[in-house]
Formats: C-alpha cells, structure tokens, sequence
C-alpha cells in the first residue's frame, strides 16, 4: 500500500489504483520507463494519457519552492487553464521542460487531475479530496 492506501506499486502488471481529488473516478497509473521519454501513463477507462515521468520530480520541487498550498485546476487540453494553478504550471513556457508535460497531442491535459494523486501516494504531497476547487502542498 501506497502513503494514502492506493493500491499498487506503479509499475505495469502492478499499477497504482487511485482516485481523482473530487473521489468521482477512479483510474489507474503507472510508471513506463522504457518509453522515449520515460513516461507516466495515466489508464481512465479506454483513454490512456501520458505525461513525462519527470513530472513527479518536478512538480514536487515546485510545490516545495511554492511553500504553500496551490490549487490544481483541472482542464482539458483544449480549455485555458487557471492561472496559478498547478494545471497552468504544468503547460507553461517557464516549467523545466519549457511547456506541456503530456506527450500526445489533444490528450495532454487534466494534469491537475491526475497527476496530484500519484505524488500524493508517494508521500511526497497532500492533497485535498473536496468536490470542488482543490488544492496540493508539497511534504
């Protein structure tokens, strides 16, 4: 078991089971470091995303130099996102990879909603599980 009792261990044949932050949906994660770049694939029903494994690492250190709580927004990859949240920060110029962290095109946003859950049961983040507008801080 995970920090936040996700089950899995994130990799392929043992993936983390976990929740988005609303408690709606239920998803699978895990780690595929085998793909060019290394990749955290993200499985909701038949809809697979990917986004750059880094993320973890990265968001994580942005959280830490935040050193505060930051809401995550949540939007497709076709809708603007909120501006400091952390789904703006994920599809911005000025992060580490210089723009978005999902690799495939028209499936590259909802970070906010599903990338918070993974960190979170890592133990290196907390994240609030409202209905709405909610946020992550860094451990």
């Amino acid at each position: 078991m995970t920090k936040n009792g996700a089950a899995g261990s994130g990799t392929t044949d043992d993936p983390w089971i976990l929740t988005t932050p609303p408690g709606k949906s239920e998803y699978e994660a895990w780690r595929d470091e085998k793909h060019d770049p290394p990749a955290l694939v993200v499985q909701v029903g038949s809809t697979q995303l990917r986004y750059e494994l880094r993320c973890i690492d990265d968001l994580h250190a942005m959280l830490r130099a935040h050193g505060d709580w930051m809401p995550l927004g949540n939007a497709d990859e076709q809708k603007e996102a909120q501006d400091g949240t952390v789904e703006a920060w994920a599809r911005s110029a000025a992060n580490p990879v210089g723009g978005w962290y999902g690799l495939k095109k028209g499936l590259r946003g909802r970070f906010g909603n599903y990338v918070p859950p993974v960190l979170e049961a890592l133990g290196l983040a907390e994240v609030e599980h409202a209905a709405r507008n909610n946020r992550m801080r860094a451990l």
